[in-house]
C-alpha cells in the first residue's frame, strides 16, 4: 500500500478541515494494515503523539469518531419574544426570593435559572449578561423599602392627600417644609482614598466613639433650618426646635414629618394647637423615608461633613457638622437638588 511522504513534520492544524480528516483516516488505517504508529508518523510528517491519540479514539468510538465536526460559532438558543417578555417582567416586579429561587437579588445565574425553570431552556451566566442588557437593564445598588410600608397609602399621599397640603398651603400662603432629625457618628466611614493595589490604605482615627444628634428642616426653595444637640431626642428638644423655627420666619409653616413618637407626642400636640396660626404639622405614610427630601440632606451631611477633616472629640464633630450646614444654607441651589431625585421629585 501506497502513501504520501512528507519530508517535514507538518501542523495538521493548518491544513483545511477536509485534509485534517483525510489524513486522520488514512493513518489510522496504515497501523490497522500493519504499520507501527511511528512509522505512519515518520511517513505522513506527523508527532507520534498524535497518531497515537487517533487510535485511542478509533478504539473507543470507531471511525465515524475521526471525521471533522463542524467548525463556527456555537449556533444559540434564542428566547422567543413571548419568552423574553415574561422574564423582564418577572425580574421588574419581584425579587429572586418572591419567585422560589435562591437568591435575594437578581444575578446572572439566577436570572440562567429562572429561565431554565420556566422555559426549560439552559443557557450561560454570558448569554444571561447579554440578554439583560439588549433588554436595557444595568446592575444597580437596589433601594430599601420596609416590608411594612402600604403601599396604597403611599399612593394615596402621592395622589390626594399631598396636593391638598399643597394647595391649603398656597392659599394660606404658608412655607411647606420638610423635616427630619438623625444622630452622627465619629466612626462613620464614607468615601474612597487611593492607595497602592494589594494594599489597603489605613487612614488614623481615634479609638474613642463619640455622636452628635441634629435636627433640620428644608424647602423646595432652597431654605434650611437646622439644630444641633446632645441630648435625647425628646418632646422637650422638638418643641424648643420648632420654637426656634417660627421664631425665624414671618409667616405660616406647614411641617411634614414621618411617624416618630415623639412628632406624635401629647406635649408636642399641646404646643402645636396652641402655636396653630404659626404652624401645622403633617405626616408622612409609615415606613417611608424616602418620600422625605430631608433624608437627602441627612446621607449629604453624613458623607461629608467630616470627610476632610477627621473629628478627635464630639466638639469637632459638632464643629464640622455645624460649618457643614451653613455652608449648605448659603446654597439654596444645592439644597434644591434634594428634591430632584426620582421618589422626592413630586415635592419640587
Amino acid at each position: 500500500m501506497l502513501y504520501l511522504v512528507f519530508m517535514e513534520k507538518q501542523d495538521a492544524r493548518s491544513l483545511p478541515p477536509e485534509a485534517q480528516e483525510a489524513l486522520r483516516l488514512r493513518a489510522v488505517q496504515a497501523v490497522l494494515h500493519g504499520e507501527t504508529q511511528t512509522a505512519v508518523a515518520k511517513t505522513f510528517g506527523l508527532a507520534r503523539g498524535s497518531v497515537a491519540r487517533w487510535m485511542h479514539i478509533y478504539r473507543k468510538d470507531g471511525m465515524k469518531a475521526l471525521k471533522g465536526a463542524r467548525r463556527g460559532r456555537r449556533k444559540q438558543i434564542q428566547l422567543k419574544p413571548w419568552q423574553a417578555a415574561q422574564t423582564v417582567r418577572t425580574i421588574t416586579d419581584h425579587c429572586p426570593d418572591q419567585v422560589k429561587l435562591p437568591w435575594v437579588l437578581w444575578t446572572r445565574d439566577a436570572v440562567t435559572q429562572l429561565i431554565k425553570e420556566r422555559f426549560g431552556i439552559t443557557i450561560s451566566r454570558w448569554t444571561a449578561g447579554r440578554y439583560l442588557k439588549r433588554w436595557g437593564m444595568t446592575p444597580q445598588k437596589p433601594a430599601k423599602r420596609a416590608l411594612e410600608q402600604n403601599p396604597e397609602a403611599v399612593q394615596r399621599w402621592l395622589d390626594t392627600e399631598y396636593p391638598a397640603i399643597h394647595a391649603a398651603a398656597k392659599s394660606e400662603q404658608a412655607e411647606i417644609h420638610w423635616g427630619d432629625e438623625m444622630g452622627i457618628r465619629s466612626d462613620h466611614q464614607s468615601g474612597r482614598t487611593w492607595g497602592k493595589k494589594g494594599k489597603t490604605p489605613v487612614v488614623p482615627t481615634t479609638g474613642q466613639r463619640f455622636s452628635c444628634n441634629m435636627i433640620s428642616t428644608i424647602t423646595n426653595r432652597g431654605a434650611l433650618r437646622f439644630m444641633i444637640y446632645r441630648k435625647r431626642f425628646t418632646s422637650d428638644v422638638f418643641i424648643t426646635f420648632l420654637r426656634r423655627l417660627i421664631g425665624s420666619l414671618d409667616h405660616k409653616i406647614y411641617l411634614i414629618l414621618d411617624n416618630h413618637s415623639v412628632h406624635r407626642a401629647r406635649k408636642v400636640r399641646r404646643w402645636l394647637e396652641k402655636h396653630k396660626e404659626q404652624i401645622a404639622v403633617f405626616y408622612l405614610p409609615a415606613y417611608s423615608p424616602e418620600l422625605n427630601p430631608d433624608e437627602l440632606l441627612n446621607n449629604d451631611v453624613k458623607n461629608n461633613a467630616s470627610k476632610s477633616r477627621r473629628p478627635r472629640n464630639r466638639q469637632e464633630l459638632e464643629e464640622n457638622v455645624r460649618y457643614y450646614l451653613r455652608i449648605s444654607r448659603k446654597r439654596p441651589g444645592i439644597v434644591k437638588k434634594f428634591f430632584h431625585g426620582g421618589k422626592v421629585a413630586y415635592a419640587a
